[in-house]
């Protein structure tokens, strides 16, 4: 009959011969004090021949049987720049609204449309205020790694609707070369002089983000340089309009193609970096920090270790900015010693930044 196989009360029947298990580093935030006391990190072993690793979490989970938005409360105005976002909202939507009500009263498709592009604006930005009040969420059984990504999102959001500007300007540009009608819109002269000043107040709000290309250390970093780069643009528009009926009056021809021209290349030049870094984070890419040679050099360096015969399926991404994750598979020889492998590859990573590896180990 041979040897009865062991029993997992978990699993059921589990061969004695399996050797795959999974090991995870799991790196706390709320710890890293701790973390930092101890030259290794520990390392939890699981069953990985029949589950998956316990996913990371940068905060402690909510217990298992509280729904999942059991702890979905906000506090909206608990920051500054929250309290500094939703003034601003609260000033562009009711200029807005005044915009809207003269353009429809008065006829004017000028107002009206700048009024939509205000109100478009105004959702954006409702969003990114919406991030950084769900980002402070802890994370639940649903959302395991958190909502810090949510900051990402609108900052990409932001970067989208920007460029889509961006375009529309250039549009615009070519159409007032065409038509010739430059001398029918110098009643939004108006309209852009108090839509700059609502946004130079949203400027000076954000001002610590008034960068071009900036090193992005958290989530918030993208979401508050959106925030920045969104009222930015819009400044930059209302200037342009401004400065084009200014040189209109002198007399000089197709000035508002050239100014809308020179802001819709601007605003392209403002926001493509904060497009791509975002882009790149959802897409899942290799963290932008560790060079690609860098992570081929740690394979060639594992696979020449006397007790590993084959590495595979290595993946690295960046969850938020600041925060590297990866999962990697060994295959260790027979009689080879799984503890020290798992110490040396944890190790290497550990030194390139990867705060969240996971591990799964095979027998040859």
């Amino acid at each position: 009959m041979g040897e009865p196989k062991a029993w997992n009360p978990n699993y059921g029947v589990v061969g004695s011969g399996d050797r795959r298990l999974a090991y995870s580093r799991q790196f706390s935030l709320s710890s890293a004090s701790a973390a930092a006391s101890s030259p290794r990190p520990g390392l939890a072993r699981s069953d990985s021949s029949i589950s998956m690793p316990v996913p990371y979490s940068p905060f402690p989970l909510h217990a298992a049987a509280a729904p999942a938005n059991a702890d979905f409360r906000f506090r909206w105005l608990a920051t500054r720049p929250m309290r500094r976002l939703a003034l601003l909202l609260a000033l562009n939507a009711a200029y807005s609204a005044v915009e809207l009500a003269v353009g429809l009263l008065t006829g004017r498709v000028g107002l009206v449309s700048d009024a939509f592009h205000l109100t478009f604006g105004c959702g954006l930005l409702s969003f990114s205020l919406f991030a950084m009040a769900a980002s402070r969420t802890k994370p639940d059984s649903l959302y395991t790694y958190g909502y810090k990504r949510l900051e990402v999102l609108a900052a990409f959001t932001n970067a989208l609707f920007l460029l889509f500007l961006s375009f529309s300007l250039a549009v615009e540009a070519l159409h007032s070369f065409m038509q010739d009608e430059s001398e029918h819109k110098h009643y939004l002269i108006v309209s852009a002089v108090t839509n700059l000043f609502v946004n130079l107040l949203g400027v000076w709000f954000f001002r610590s983000y008034a960068r071009v290309n900036i090193v992005y250390r958290k989530a918030e970093d993208m979401n508050h340089h959106s925030i920045c780069l969104h009222v930015l643009a819009d400044s930059v528009r209302s200037a342009g309009l401004i400065l084009a009926s200014w040189l209109l009056s002198l007399g000089v021809e197709n000035a508002e193609v050239l100014c809308l021209g020179i802001v819709s290349v601007a605003v392209f030049m403002l926001v493509l970096p904060l497009f791509k870094a975002t882009g790149n984070i959802l897409l899942q890419i290799a963290p932008g920090n560790v060079a690609p040679s860098a992570f081929i050099k740690c394979g060639r360096q594992i696979t020449a270790y006397e007790d590993v015969s084959e590495l595979s399926q290595g993946r690295f991404w960046e969850l938020v900015p600041g925060h590297a994750v990866g999962c990697l598979s060994v295959q260790v020889k027979n009689g080879g010693d799984d503890q020290s492998v798992l110490k040396y590859v944890h190790g290497l990573y550990e030194d390139l930044g990867i705060q969240d590896l996971t591990i799964q180990t095979e027998g040859s």
